[in-house]
Parts: structure tokens; sequence; C-alpha cells
């Protein structure tokens, strides 16, 4: 680990939270929330291709459970830099141990913390306040022919999110979303 960065692996340990150093002062905060060396140093080797950011207006707004299929595979850092997210990844490696699981962490701006999210997850998010922004770093550029996704509210996948099917607010695409069983992987 390298001296400022902390990195904490979750119940599903591929999946990190990533604490970067926050340095106080009458002005406010600084963070350095990207340094390849340090990462490497963590194990966090990504080689980052591409930055997104989304905004969404009202809390309960959900996006996601997203992912592209190899060799167009995305690992992502995901940080909120306005707001507060519950936030989601369901591993889709089969084989693997913990496959279907997820890992969900609150994540906030307040707080500075990002998830590391590997390659080979669907992941997704729900906001808890109004006028949240999530930024993230991915290391595959997007491919609209290999992207997927799984419905959020697939009752196999157990996923305790903070709105009912109800209240949540949903893009007319990621509610057409399949369940993991039919998903194409």
């Amino acid at each position: 680990m390298s001296a400022g960065l902390t990195v904490e692996p979750l119940a599903i340990p591929a999946v990190r939270l990533v604490r970067p150093a926050l340095h106080h002062d009458a002005r406010g905060r600084f963070s350095e929330t990207w340094n390849r060396a340090a990462f490497a140093a963590a194990g966090l080797d990504a080689d980052f291709v591409q930055d997104n950011e989304s905004r969404s207006l009202r809390p309960g707004t959900v996006r996601g459970l997203h992912y592209q299929l190899a060799p167009a595979a995305q690992g992502k850092l995901v940080r909120v830099v306005q707001g507060r997210i519950r936030d989601v990844s369901v591993d889709l490696r089969r084989g693997a141990a913990s496959f279907a699981a997820h890992v969900a962490v609150e994540l906030s701006a307040a707080e500075g913390a990002m998830v590391f999210v590997p390659a080979g997850f669907a992941h997704g998010f729900c906001t808890l306040e109004a006028d949240t922004i999530v930024q993230y770093k991915v290391d595959a550029p997007y491919r609209p022919d290999l992207e997927r996704g799984i419905r959020w509210d697939d009752p196999d996948l157990a996923i305790d999110w903070p709105v009912t099917a109800a209240t949540a607010i949903l893009s007319d695409r990621d509610a057409g979303l399949p369940v993991l069983a039919a998903a194409d992987l």
C-alpha cells in the first residue's frame, strides 16, 4: 500500500474500497484521486482510458446494473463528487466462488472513498440525495455492441436497494433489462 492511500477488500475481495488521503485546511479539502504508481503499489494496476460522469437530479435514481462483454469488459474506479449513493457490484465471473453474489457500499462526496470494480462485474448505483454527481474511470473503451445489463431488482440477486420498484427512477433501457438467468454473459 502506498502512503496516503488505503485499499480494503470488500465481501467479494476483488472489489475494493479505496480511501485516498484527505488533506483539510481553512480553504476546504484536497485529495489525490488517481496516481498510477500509488494505485499499482496498492495492487490496483489499471490502465484507465476513459472518464465518465453522471448527474442524477432526484434521490432514488437507479443506474445499472451495467457491464460490457469481453474483449471490452471494463474495470471501473467509481467516486461521488456531489451527493451520496448506494453502489452495487455483482460478480459475473463464471466459475468464481462468488458468482452471482453482490457487494454494496455507500459512497459520498463528503467521505471521499471510491470503489474499484474489476472487469467481470456488473455495476450500478442508487442515488441517496438530490443532484448527485458520480464520476468513474474505465479501463476499456465504451463498445455499444458489447454493452449489456441485468435487471437491478432481480429477485435472485436479493440486493437490498434503498428504493422499491414503485419508487425507483429508471431509464426505459434499464427498466427493460433481463434478469441474470436470462442475461448474455
